[in-house]
This record gives structure tokens, C-alpha cells and sequence, in this order.
């Protein structure tokens, strides 16, 4: 398929020195997708935290954002009451596996203190 675009001349300099446009496109809309997938925005700062490579003593002083605290809270508060809709239970489901992910690393980082 033909796509023509206007762009940024700075942009486009900088397109045009990449050898493979079409996996430069790629990865740039999955970086978008995953940023905006539901319940996905609220744990990137996690996620690119872990990416960076802490030190063991930075894994374990994390902690959710004042943002994303509120929000389990308001999910929390609202399955006790009414329940969540199917949207509401898939962003829960991504709170739970990246608290699983952070458990882990903090597991990791406690047992790389203590050696």
C-alpha cells in the first residue's frame, strides 16, 4: 500500500537516513499501542523503571505513583461495591501482573543484598 505524508523537514532528514522506514514505522506504533493500550499507561513508568536497570536498593524503594495508587484504590473500592465492567477487569489484570513483575524484582533485589 502507498502512504503519502507531509512531515517536519528535520523529521523527514532524519527518516530518510533510516535503512528500514517500514520497521522504523513498526516500532513506533507499537511504543504507541503499548502506551495506550487500557490499564498499559498507568504502569509504563514502572515497566521503563525496571528497564533502566536499577540497583537493588532503587527496586526496593519502589513504589506506584500517587496517580496509579488512586486508581487501584478506585478499582479496589468499586469491585467491593458494584464490580467492574470488562475494561475495568482487563486494567485490573495489568495492575496485577506488573505487581507480580515488581514482587519478582524485588525478590531478586533483596536476595542480590543479602549475597
Amino acid at each position: 500500500m502507498e502512504i503519502t505524508l507531509t512531515i517536519p523537514e528535520d523529521l523527514a532528514k532524519e527518516l530518510y537516513r533510516q535503512e528500514d522506514f517500514t520497521r522504523v514505522l513498526e516500532l513506533g506504533l507499537r511504543e504507541l499501542n503499548a502506551k495506550t493500550a487500557l490499564g498499559f499507561s498507568s504502569t509504563t513508568e514502572v515497566i521503563e523503571t525496571l528497564a533502566s536497570l536499577p540497583t537493588p536498593q532503587q527496586i526496593l524503594e519502589l513504589r506506584p505513583s500517587p496517580h496509579l495508587q488512586k486508581r487501584i484504590e478506585a478499582l479496589l473500592e468499586k469491585n467491593r461495591t458494584i464490580g467492574l465492567t470488562v475494561q475495568e477487569q482487563q486494567e485490573w489484570t495489568s495492575y496485577e501482573f506488573t505487581e507480580h513483575i515488581v514482587r519478582l524484582a524485588k525478590a531478586h533485589a533483596l536476595a542480590k543484598q543479602k549475597a
